[in-house]
């Protein structure tokens, strides 16, 4: 596994997080930004988590990028779609940010238990484990690339 770079450019981390967000460029600017974004997520506003989140591709749906793509697998079954599709869509209207789960290399059918339970927690919870998900996600890519 590679270390944590000590630095990275906004195009860099944007290619990790899926987008070039307001949380982005905050850690661009900073040594160490993977190893600090927790720290930085948790000053971020909620606007600011739901933008980070919602630059994300839904599980199931349309890689953003060929990276998602290769992570989410080929776990294509009809079924397993049209349920991740619903329970995103459900998850969305209760949460009002996207499910973000670090998929792993795991297939799909795997991450729907992950989701339904996720269904059941508080927001506040909800926020916190989706935006650390989304950072573990990251701090792969950089790893494994």
């Amino acid at each position: 596994m590679r270390e944590l770079p000590r630095q990275l450019t906004a195009e860099q981390l944007a290619e990790l997080f899926e987008g070039r967000t307001r949380f982005v460029e905050r850690l661009a600017a900073l040594e160490d930004p993977l190893g600090r974004a927790r720290e930085v997520a948790l000053e971020l506003s909620p606007d600011e988590q739901k933008e980070l989140l919602d630059a994300h591709p839904a599980i199931g749906g349309t890689p953003t990028s060929a990276r998602s793509a290769a992570e989410q697998g080929d776990d294509d079954e009809p079924s397993v779609l049209t349920e991740l599709a619903e329970l995103n869509a459900e998850y969305e209207t209760k949460f009002g940010f996207r499910f973000v789960v670090f998929v792993n290399r795991r297939p799909r059918r795997e991450i729907v238990p992950i989701l339904r339970e996720r269904l059941t927690r508080s927001r506040e919870d909800e926020l916190a484990t989706a935006v650390d998900e989304l950072i573990q996600i990251a701090i792969d890519r950089w790893q494994t690339s």
